[in-house]
Order: structure tokens, then sequence, then C-alpha cells
């Protein structure tokens, strides 16, 4: 298992410095000059050349990536050239509070999804199934915007039950926890669909597996089968999408794109753990 993380580390800093170096270079690629973006129509050849120079933009383009790539892996985005912050400073102080909605959102989608997957998978065909089916299909087809939009006009103004904007006092957390509720609500409801689908079905697969039928010959409780043993199988696709999924809803360009790749590395991780022959894919 150890070896396999340090693979699955390897390949992920490969992944993020690749993803740098094409980030950087469409920069580049794309028309324009972006000191003739930053200093507007009425600069002068002079002052362009100036900026060029201080943004280290006269230099060789294998140069300036070399510089890039040296900065990122010491933490240093550059500054914003408007504010004179660290880019670094920017994102990340809004990043904590991105971090807690996207994990609300998708832990509470969590503890719904995976037992009515499972439940539809034991009562397949039933009544109950397809009620389930038409609730995660539907729940899949409405944007989370529409969702956002109605639950706060139903609970933030006609009850008047949880806070329509903010996102609380700090220090306060129940009172961020009000203001948590309704976005999380809003984002997650989708995934509540997705992982329900997703479970079902790879728990019908597990299901007609070789050891689960084994252990119902030998009498094991359905409940233990079901959570302890076809579970266990049937939950990595779900694991592998819920790692794609935060690392989409996280956005911000090269910050995205590391937090993409390291939730990916985090899902893969977790099913080589929950299944060995993961580790020999790799």
């Amino acid at each position: 298992m150890l070896f396999y993380l340090l693979k699955r580390i390897g390949l992920a800093v490969v992944i993020v410095v690749v993803a740098v170096i094409l980030l950087y270079s469409m920069i580049h690629i794309v028309p324009g000059d972006p000191a003739s973006v930053i200093l507007g129509p009425r600069a002068t050849p002079e002052m362009k050349q100036e900026l060029h120079e201080l943004m280290g933009l006269d230099r060789p383009f294998v140069v300036q990536v070399a510089s890039f790539l040296g900065k990122v892996a010491r933490g240093n985005l550059g500054m914003d050239f408007f504010s004179q912050r660290p880019v670094a400073q920017i994102v990340f102080k809004q990043l904590d509070e991105t971090l807690v909605l996207v994990l609300a959102s998708i832990g509470w989608a969590i503890l719904l999804g995976i037992p009515l997957g499972c439940y539809s998978a034991v009562f397949r065909n039933t009544f109950s199934d397809k009620l389930v089916g038409i609730f995660s299909i539907g729940v899949i087809a409405v944007p989370s915007f529409v969702v956002a939009l109605y639950s706060l006009l139903f609970f933030a103004v006609t009850l008047k039950w949880l806070p329509a904007i903010g996102a609380g006092e700090p220090g306060q957390y129940m009172d961020q926890l009000r203001h948590l509720i309704l976005p999380a609500f809003a984002i997650g409801l989708g995934w509540v669909g997705y992982i329900a689908r997703l479970v079902r079905a790879s728990m019908l697969e597990v299901l007609n597996e070789n050891h689960i039928r084994r252990a119902r010959a030998f009498g094991l409780p359905e409940h233990m089968i079901v959570f302890q043993y076809a579970l266990k199988l049937a939950i990595l696709p779900t694991v592998t999408l819920l790692g794609t999924g935060i690392g989409r809803l996280i956005s911000s360009a090269l910050v995205s794109t590391v937090l993409f790749v390291l939730s990916t590395t985090i899902s893969d991780s977790i099913n080589a753990m929950l299944d060995p022959r993961v580790r020999e894919r790799l």
C-alpha cells in the first residue's frame, strides 16, 4: 500500500507540473498583450516595455515557465497587479469557506444517497425502488441554481426559517451552520441522485457475484452481506465520482487543478485500501 501511495503521489506531481506548463503556455498562445490589458489603450511602448521587464515577460518562454514552477513549488502564485496583494492570499482567503460548503454539500448527499442506493438495489424492481429511481433522476435533472432559488424563496423569504445571504458571524458556529444549510442543500441535492443511482448499479452487479452467493449459503444475515461485504466493493465507483466531483466543485484555474488532482489522488488511495486489486493497476 505504501508503494502504491508513493507511485500515486509521484503521478499526481507530474500531472500538476504538466497542467501548470499547459496553463502557462495557453496564456502565451492566446492573442493579446497582458501589459496592454493592464495599462490600458493609452499606454506608451516605453510603459509596456517597463511592465514586461517587471513581470518577467521579456525573458525566454522556457525561463518564464521554470521560474513560475519554482515559485509555485514555494507557494508563491505571484502578486495581483491591481491590489498589490499576493495572489495566494486572495485565493486562500476564500478557500476555507468554499471547502466547508463543498464538504457539507457532498457530506449530506453521501449520508442520504448511499442508503437509498443500497435499499433500491436490495428491493430492486419493487414499487419503492421505482420511487427512489424517480426521485434520483428528478433531482439530477433540476439545476442546482433552480433548487437554490426556490429554496431561498420558500425557506428564507416565505417561512423566514433560514438566512438568505452571508456566511454567519465569525466564531458563532450555530449562526454559521444556519447560513450553510441552504447553499449546502442546493448543491448537494443533485449529488444525492448521482450517488444513489451509481450505488444501486454497483450493488446489483456485486450482489450477483460468487462470494455474495457463498455468504448467503452460509446463512449470514442479509444486512451483514449488504453493508459488510457487498457495499465495500460497490462503493468504489462512487468514491471515484466523489473525488472528481469535489475537485470540479472547487473552481479557480491553477488552484482548481491542484485540488482536483489532490481529490482524485485521495479517492484512488481510498479505493486501493478498500480493494487490493486496485494497487496492481498503477
